[in-house]
């Protein structure tokens, strides 16, 4: 199973995402999405499962959790914004979600791919919106597959030096 792993949009959908999320399976949004609209563009490339984050209006808090617990081929994965942990970090998020095998955050827009207590994968995308703090946006990518740990990498959405 392939996953899509994206945060921070902030409205903003790049042209890139399409081309690197095509064949995906899944598409995990990890908050702060933008207008509601966004989500149906990705819903369109694979089934999207998002929370919302701290800049999100009411629209979609109202319609989203602000932590999701999914099972994806037989992975225990959470998706959550992070900001209700101040500076989330991998330790702070285990600690809070013991039980998940995969972690996925955003807010800080800083791209991480961690393993935190030997076997749970930690992974904030970045930033995927308009580009914040210096980051260049860029997104995640997962494959699953049952009784193997999962293969991750962070995508830049462009080169080095543009925008």
């Amino acid at each position: 199973m392939r996953l899509g792993v994206i945060a921070d949009t902030h409205g903003l959908l790049r042209p890139e995402v399409f081309e690197l999320f095509e064949g995906m399976d899944h598409i995990l949004h990890a908050g702060d999405i933008g207008p509601a609209e966004l989500l149906t563009e990705l819903e369109a490339i694979a089934p999207v499962t998002a929370v919302y984050g701290n800049t999100d209006g009411w629209e979609l808090r109202d319609r989203l959790p602000r932590a999701a617990e999914i099972e994806l081929d037989g992975f225990r994965i959470v998706v959550t914004h992070g900001d209700q942990f101040g500076g989330p970090t991998p330790e702070k998020l285990h600690a809070a979600y013991p039980d998940a095998e995969i972690l996925i955050y955003g807010h800080t827009h800083r791209p991480l791919l961690a393993t935190v207590d030997v076997v749970v994968t930690v992974m904030n995308p970045g930033g995927a919106g308009p580009r914040r703090f210096d980051l260049p946006p860029s997104v995640g990518i997962m494959e699953l597959e049952p009784g193997i740990p999962p293969r991750a990498r962070l995508v830049p959405l462009l080169p080095a030096g543009a925008e």
